[in-house]
């Protein structure tokens, strides 16, 4: 197992030791947490959550109470297909739009109810909400292992629909929380400024690089070729 593997394995026993994992389970999925209500409260309370009109959300249960509230408070919320499978790879869900904002703040409800779109559709977005297996006090963030997050962010970043200085924040418990240096940072790997626990707000010192576009050279053929708008931006 790779360093990061172990980490990950760590947080998920982690989770299951302190009595705070929630259906789905946890094991290989970025894990929904008791108390991941509270948590999104405290995000929802953040002047960065306050002040964005659009935000990209991953898709994960632990924050779809996060996606809830900013619908509730009127923002669209931009979704990505899972593993970015098809074309029009996003969704956005405008609140105006929509009659049951708890249905569409689910994974399955989004698919239904909101509006596939290309990532040149997008449009500016002010806030990112990203899932974590655990996060480093030096805002390293350990994902599930499958790279989309930080696929999605080059993405975002190479057409300027996002830069350097968009928030990127998440919601976890308590046990998700590592030292400093813990997680291994690579070039292609997204950081955080800032995580809600269902009791803390924790800030980051923006240290660490983000991935300015696309890393081609750490994908490999057959992931590219899987993901439509990365085999059409390669074509060119």
């Amino acid at each position: 197992m790779s360093a990061k593997d172990l980490l990950r394995d760590e947080r998920w026993r982690a989770l299951k030791e302190a009595g705070a994992a929630r259906f789905p389970g946890v094991r290989g999925r970025i894990p929904n947490f008791v108390g991941a209500e509270a948590a999104a409260d405290r995000l929802a309370e953040t002047e960065v959550f306050r002040r964005a009109r659009v935000l990209k959300s991953n898709p994960d249960s632990p924050q779809r109470p996060v996606r809830h509230r900013a619908l509730k408070a009127g923002k669209t919320v931009i979704m990505a297909v899972p593993r970015l499978t098809e074309r029009a790879c996003f969704i956005r869900l405008d609140p105006a739009q929509l009659d049951d904002l708890w249905k569409a703040s689910s994974i399955k409800g989004a698919s239904r109810v909101g509006e596939r779109i290309r990532e040149d559709e997008v449009g500016r977005i002010d806030l990112i909400v990203t899932g974590c297996v655990g996060v480093g006090r030096d805002g390293a963030r350990l994902g599930k292992g499958g790279g989309y997050s930080d696929l999605e962010y080059a993405i975002l970043r190479e057409l300027t629909l996002i830069d350097a200085d968009t928030p990127i924040v998440s919601t976890v418990h308590p046990s998700q929380v590592l030292p400093a240096a813990a997680i291994p940072v690579e070039p292609h790997d997204i950081s955080l400024d800032l995580v809600c626990t269902p009791r803390r707000t924790l800030r980051f010192e923006r240290s660490l690089a983000r991935p300015t576009g696309v890393d081609w050279g750490a994908l490999p053929d057959e992931k590219i070729d899987a993901i439509p708008v990365l085999a059409e931006r390669r074509r060119g």
